[in-house]
């Protein structure tokens, strides 16, 4: 992984950035300069967290013998999945006067490594 001493500040590299759009005051690219360094930075930070997600140890042991209903009957964990390597969930948030999923509260997660 590329490291923070590596990297060049943004505010360095934002003064290779020539681009202008016509007729912006100086106070707006004073202004989108000093969000685009912000952006830069939080990019960064996403990275820097999502390589110390990915370096984590194994979680704990599954030890229980969860059961599951599957379309072929009643199944254990390690049977669920078959030879996949990949999970994905689907979780759906349901009001008391909804018929589908709230738009908002509703998604999907894929967990890789499995």
């Amino acid at each position: 992984m590329t490291t923070q001493k590596t990297l060049k500040p943004a505010v360095e590299l934002l003064k290779k950035n020539d681009t202008r759009f016509p007729h912006e005051s100086d106070e707006y690219r004073q202004a989108r300069d000093a969000l685009l360094a912000e952006e830069i930075e939080l990019r960064r930070h996403i990275a820097r967290v999502a390589e110390q997600r990915r370096s984590l140890p194994p979680g704990g042991e599954i030890t229980e013998d969860y059961r599951f209903e599957s379309e072929n009957g009643e199944v254990g964990l390690d049977d669920l999945f078959g030879d996949h390597d990949t999970l994905v969930v689907y979780s759906f948030m349901y009001g008391p006067q909804r018929e589908q999923g709230c738009p908002m509260c509703t998604g999907a997660d894929e967990f890789l490594g499995w």
